[in-house]
């Protein structure tokens, strides 16, 4: 009994060192792109195209950080139309998107169900094939290229964000909006003082994924935006790269920028984000 009961004790020890091991290799590997921006964003501006991969810094300086801001009169601007354009798709989201998952969830009308189908089929198609049809109803039908309401326009609402809150919407239980309809709250009352509240968890999930996916949209800026004033973080950093060479360390140091909003906003909503993954996980 002791020496089977001593097999599974190092049985469990080989188990558990070997994912560890494991989970560092691929931590590593996950962290080792962060970590080479980050690294590459302390070198010399001057050395243009020198792409080589060092574990530390060989010459520490910030002069790549002032490179890039003094580089472009619209290095500020990108910033801020990147700010501008995540926060409105963002709140825009929050909003419509919770309202969407309530509406399919807990209020019955005729075509609910045909209606949730199409918008979930909607998601099978890949965003890039419908790239050309919305520029061209972007640009031509409405004419408004190289605008805020352009940039934002396509994802005032996704269809995943939709799916999302509908499906933990689904969760709550309906006995309480029942009550509530007893005391005499109407719709909006209901949604605004029962529903929201007790979302908070999937709405920083995705507000947090939201964002992110916003922040770091390339193809659709470059896409609509035909001016240096209008282009976000993501489109304007591609004006260090040349036909001949490329001004690789202001280019990282632009990209460490850009990701600073990303962790400010994941750490400051970390609490929700982790209760969103775990939901579900635990019955009860």
């Amino acid at each position: 009994m002791a020496l089977y009961f001593n097999y599974n004790k190092k049985s469990k020890i080989i188990c558990e060192t070997i994912s560890i091991i494991f989970l560092s290799v691929f931590a590593i590997f996950t962290l080792l792109p962060l970590y080479f921006m980050i690294v590459s964003s302390f070198g010399d501006p001057v050395e243009a195209g020198d792409a080589t991969f060092t574990l530390f810094p060989r010459k520490f300086t910030l002069s790549s950080y002032f490179f890039f801001f003094n580089y472009s009169k619209y290095s500020y601007r990108w910033i801020l139309n990147s700010l501008i354009v995540a926060s409105i798709v963002t709140i825009s989201n929050v909003i419509f998107a919770s309202m969407a998952g309530y509406a399919f969830s807990k209020m019955k009308f005729p075509g609910r169900n045909r209606i949730f189908s199409i918008l979930l089929f909607s998601m099978m198609v890949p965003y890039q094939v419908i790239q050309v049809p919305l520029y061209v109803l972007v640009v031509n039908t409405f004419q408004i290229p190289n605008t805020y309401l352009a940039l934002v326009l396509p994802d005032l609402c996704t269809v995943y964000n939709i799916f999302l809150a509908k499906q933990f919407i689904s969760t709550l239980p309906t006995a309480i909006i029942d009550s509530a309809k007893i005391d005499g709250c109407n719709q909006f009352q209901i949604f605004t003082k029962i529903i929201l509240p007790l979302s908070k968890t999937v709405l920083s999930v995705m507000a947090i994924l939201t964002f992110m996916g916003s922040w770091n949209s390339f193809l659709w800026p470059l896409l609509v935006t035909t001016s240096a004033d209008m282009q976000t973080i993501q489109v304007g950093l591609t004006n260090f790269r040349f036909a001949n060479t490329t001004y690789f360390a202001p280019m990282m140091a632009g990209a460490t920028i850009s990701a600073l909003p990303m962790f400010i906003l994941f750490f400051s909503l970390q609490k929700y984000f982790l209760q969103g993954v775990t939901i579900g996980a635990i019955k009860g």
